[in-house]
This record gives structure tokens, sequence and C-alpha cells, in this order.
């Protein structure tokens, strides 16, 4: 039996998701047209700092809380008629939880390039 390595399932998922670099994430933020989504894993964000006004939704939970159908839904936490834009450490795990979203019917869906290290450098307030 043959198996996709990760990095193949994320060479797929950069060519099938929107990538936005951290200037046009910023800007659908402040014109509040999206939901800054930070999938990273919490211990990743006591480290490291958190984006301003970001989502934190842990990428284990992301397909789960985002369900309306779901008994993990979180009611009033996103908007879902704006576009989700994701975020992680570098970029692999939010083109796959990007890819994820699409594949559940979302059709406003992208992941920044570069993830937290270029938000880091960039417009983005960290706290």
């Amino acid at each position: 039996m043959a198996i996709k390595s990760a990095q193949t399932l994320v060479q797929e998922a950069y060519s099938e998701v929107k990538t936005i670099n951290t200037d046009e994430a910023f800007n659908l933020a402040k014109d509040n047209k999206c939901n800054l989504i930070d999938i990273r894993d919490i211990r990743e964000l006591e480290r490291e700092g958190k984006v301003e006004n970001a989502v934190h939704i842990p990428r284990g939970m992301l397909e789960f809380w985002i369900d309306p159908n779901s008994q993990y839904f979180k009611e009033g936490k996103l908007d879902l008629q704006k576009e989700m834009v994701l975020f992680c450490a570098a970029g692999a795990r939010s083109a796959l939880a990007a890819k994820s979203l699409k594949d559940m019917g979302f059709e406003k869906v992208s992941h920044i390039e570069g993830g937290f290290g270029a938000i880091k450098q960039s417009n983005f307030k960290i706290v």
C-alpha cells in the first residue's frame, strides 16, 4: 500500500486553496471582511503570542467548531458568511485546514502565506 506523504498532502492543498499575503489579510481584517482564524496549538499561542482580534480554533477542532450541525459548534464565534482566513505557524497546517473547509463546502476560504512567522513581520498587532 502506497500512502501519500504529509508533504504531498500539503502541496496538493497549496494548489487547491487561495493563498494570501499578510497585507491582504490585514486589509480584510481591518475592513471586517473576514474571520481571522488562528489554528495553532494553545501552547504555541502562549509561547509566541496571539494576533489581536484573531479567533483561536485549534486545528484538531476546526471542522467541529465551524459545522453548525456539530455538537461542538461555537455559536456566534464566527460569521459564516465572511471569508475564512486561516493561519498557523508557517503555512502548511493552514493550507490543509483551508482545503478541509473547502471540502466542507465553504467557498470563501484562504490562508496566510508564511503563517505567524510572516504575521510577526507585518502590520498585525501581536498581544
